[in-house]
């Protein structure tokens, strides 16, 4: 395939993007929606595996159902001239990995929001069931408005197909995102996109991978033992909080790490906001005015010198009176009556005693 050829009698060729060992991408024009698209065309060893292409078509189909706008868009896919090919959105600007080429590293307050949109995009395909597998910066596109779009949905899970009876040797992903789990020949899951994620934002904030090595097998036996430098090495005003978040999402056991890109997004959104909130300002109290009149007496009154170090004069105790006597009369009044009912009632009972008693 080259720039001019027609696809599928649809999808003119324009211009290339990129060539990579699996597959070149193309600008292209979709003649009949008239549109820019882009369009990844694999190599044909790859296309002619029949069994590649049916999981090829299945992958595409389920990429094709994603629709989030930090994912792009997968809009056809066929075969053309015994090579596969897959027509996506064309998103203008340049893929992660070039970025750092040109910048070196972001700082955290670029870094922290790209990254929230990487794992906005990746958790919406863990909610319907899809694990990217090769999860790195090549395979994030961004715009010039600094917007963020994951490609390439499924593509490594039906590269994984093309020796399945060698399920042990084959690797999915690329050696130097891969989580340990995918350096063992396990299947992936959403725990291993987000340690992926993970090398991703390391890569970001320290310029450098967590681990680099000449060959892939001691890339994965570094991946599966080797626990990496933390990010205070590379940046001593690395704020602690992140350095957590970064050691548990590298995490070697898959259980130790956030389950899902959601969870990840989440806790690396609320540590942005926290960062960017000023702190609250500390309210100034107003001065309390004083009345006119006051204030031309204090005027017109002259200020008396004291002696900083002299007693002061002992100030005039104030005795309170004592309480007032509170006498209740009708308490008072009620038991002297009962005395004197009482006591006139005494002859009375005498003499019935000595009448009963002779």
């Amino acid at each position: 395939m080259k720039e001019g050829d027609l696809l599928n009698h649809r999808y003119q060729l324009l211009e290339r993007l990129g060539s990579g060992g699996m597959a070149d991408v193309y600008r292209a024009r979709d003649l009949m929606l008239e549109r820019s698209v882009a369009i990844k065309i694999l190599r044909s060893d790859y296309s002619s595996d029949e069994e590649f292409q049916e999981r090829f078509r299945q992958e595409a189909r389920a990429a094709a159902n994603l629709a989030h706008p930090n994912i792009v868009t997968v809009h056809d896919f066929g075969l053309e001239s015994g090579q596969l090919f897959i027509v996506m959105e064309y998103v203008p600007g340049a893929d992660l990995k070039t970025l750092l080429r040109k910048r070196g590293r972001f700082s955290v307050d670029e870094a922290i929001p790209l990254m929230v949109q990487a794992c906005a995009g990746i958790g919406y395909a863990h909610r319907a069931g899809l694990v990217h597998c090769d999860v790195k910066p090549h395979n994030f596109l961004i715009t010039p408005d600094m917007r963020l779009k994951v490609t390439d949905f499924g593509i490594a899970r039906a590269l994984s197909t093309i020796h399945p009876g060698d399920r042990d040797e084959v690797v999915w992903g690329s050696p130097q995102y891969f989580s340990p789990e995918q350096a063992r020949g396990q299947a992936p899951s959403p725990a291993s996109d987000v340690y992926s994620l993970g090398v991703v934002l390391y890569e970001m904030l320290t310029g450098t991978l967590p681990f680099n090595a000449s060959t892939a097998e001691e890339l994965a036996r570094m991946h599966i033992h080797t626990a990496p430098h933390p990010l205070g090495e590379y940046l001593p005003d690395a704020p602690p909080l992140l350095e957590q978040i970064e050691a548990k999402v590298l995490s070697k056991e898959p259980s130790a790490r956030y389950r899902t890109a959601d969870q990840l997004g989440r806790v690396l959104q609320r540590f942005g906001t926290v960062r960017e909130a000023p702190p609250a300002p500390q309210p100034t109290p107003a001065p309390i005015p004083i009345p006119e009149p006051v204030a031309d007496f204090l005027e017109r009154t002259p200020s008396r010198p004291h002696a900083p170090f002299a007693d002061p004069a002992p100030a005039a105790v104030y005795e309170a009176p004592p309480p007032p006597l509170d006498f209740d009369w009708l308490t008072i009044g009620l038991g002297l009556l009962a005395v004197f009912a009482v006591g006139g009632l005494l002859p009375l009972w005498i003499a019935v005693y000595f009448a009963w008693n002779p």
